[in-house]
């Protein structure tokens, strides 16, 4: 007798998490897209009967390797670097290496496995991936980083190529960090092959438009979404967590849509300004000095900083809340006070920013949520226009790119929302991602076979 598609995708959830123990972020995102995959499953048994979700599930290739490498003082010092090629249905593996004292195999599968979703709702021809390692650039020399690098890509080289994994950056991982593992690259392979790796500097193959992609692909997806409810970004409240590239370049786009983000962030605490945080003094902090964001007000003494628990931002009234810093930085309790203080709208810059318990606060409110796999997909969306550039040896202009950026991600939001109604799950953009991303990559495998 058949099983039903949601004890099906319960049963498979078990021996996912027997599988794979000790690696809550991979459990908590293959949990919320089983449960969104509920009604695709009762209308398309034919994805059980041919294991496509199992397989979906399961990295196609999982690699582990040391990194050592001499610090200043000339002691070698020792980390653990990944590669988790997850899936290539629909193109080869792309996704970013995060530099990072957190990572760890579960963190890398994690993000591969929604990397693969994202990818397949760019609508571009790239499957899913995602590395990096446990070092920490954060207060190293640029003569360790690069010793760092170069030993990191004399093990991933072997594994890599334009045409087989495309590896980007993320967290920890900028243009420097590209430059030195693409050197290594060239070095070892006696190749110059600009397109197998994506984030690199304009005068060696990168993209016009490669820094704002992620945070004004957010916003775009934002003002789509917004715009479709008859709504407006102009004059709204916005909160920006984190104060990287993501968030840099939302707090720059929502200006230009005529919005005021009162309040930033890092590791070490958040500063909120009345007046509207100053995009051009964020970019001067983060991208030219390298310091931390307690700095702001030393240029602004009207701000306010406040030190510790990052989480505190979620509590400053808002009509709009970006999660851009890291994975699980909004729980429940963050989620209620952001709906009790009248935030109307949220979108994650940052990948999975919000625990299911805070997700199911924002659905259940009936705030316009944004997920992670569709609101930040800008990023890798740009990088495949990186690889394409590669590809034909050209180079677009700016606003080239930026067209280019916004008409994917206003694509992206139409698909999420007419998948999820489709399934009857009408405003859930949540399962309309998880469904989109998921049926074009289970047809390609479909048509592939048992591979």
């Amino acid at each position: 007798m058949a099983i039903s598609a949601k004890q099906y995708c319960e049963e498979l959830y078990e021996r996912v998490v027997k599988r794979n123990a000790c690696e809550p972020e991979f459990h908590q995102a293959v949990k919320e897209v089983l449960e969104s995959l509920e009604p695709v499953l009762e209308k398309h048994p034919e994805y059980i009967a041919m294991g496509i979700v199992e397989s979906i599930i399961e990295p196609e290739r999982q690699i582990v390797f040391r990194v050592p490498w001499v610090d200043d003082s000339g002691q070698v010092q020792v980390n653990r670097g990944f590669r988790v090629q997850y899936n290539s249905a629909i193109g080869p593996y792309k996704g970013g290496l995060r530099f990072h004292p957190s990572v760890y195999q579960g963190i890398i599968k994690f993000l591969g496995f929604e990397q693969t979703f994202k990818n397949s709702l760019t609508g571009l021809p790239i499957g899913g991936g995602k590395g990096g390692s446990d070092f920490d650039p954060k207060g190293k020399s640029d003569m360790e980083i690069m010793h760092f690098c170069q030993s990191f890509m004399t093990e991933l080289y072997r594994h890599i190529g334009q045409d087989v994994d495309v590896p980007a950056g993320d967290i920890g991982v900028g243009a420097r960090e590209i430059g030195y593992m693409f050197g290594q690259y060239k070095r070892i392979a006696n190749a110059y092959e600009a397109g197998v790796l994506t984030g690199k500097g304009l005068t060696y193959g990168g993209s016009l438009g490669r820094k704002q992609a992620t945070g004004y692909g957010l916003v775009y997806f934002v003002n789509e979404m917004m715009k479709a409810k008859g709504m407006s970004i102009e004059g709204k409240t916005v909160l920006v967590s984190g104060s990287g590239n993501v968030a840099i370049y939302a707090v720059e786009k929502i200006g230009e849509y005529g919005g005021k983000v009162v309040a930033v962030s890092d590791s070490n605490g958040y500063v909120y300004d009345a007046n509207g945080i100053n995009v051009e003094t964020l970019k001067q902090i983060k991208e030219v000095e390298r310091k931390r964001i307690y700095e702001y007000i030393k240029y602004h003494p009207s701000a306010k900083y406040y030190e510790g628990c990052c989480s505190g931002i979620w509590t400053i009234p808002c009509d709009i809340a970006l999660p851009c810093a890291t994975q699980n930085e909004i729980n429940e309790e963050d989620a209620r006070i952001l709906v009790k203080n009248g935030c109307k709208v949220v979108a994650e810059g940052a990948n999975m920013p919000t625990n299911l318990e805070g997700t199911k606060v924002f659905l259940d409110s009936g705030v316009l949520f944004g997920p992670a796999k569709a609101a930040n997909a800008g990023g890798v969306a740009t990088s495949a226009l990186e690889m394409s550039q590669n590809s034909m040896r050209l180079s677009w202009t700016f606003e080239e790119v930026d067209a280019k950026l916004k008409d994917i991600m206003i694509n992206i939001y139409k698909n999420t929302s007419k998948a999820a109604a489709e399934y009857g799950l009408k405003d859930n953009l949540v399962a309309g991602a998880n469904i989109a991303g998921f049926v074009r990559v289970a047809e390609a495998m479909k048509a592939h076979g048992v591979v």
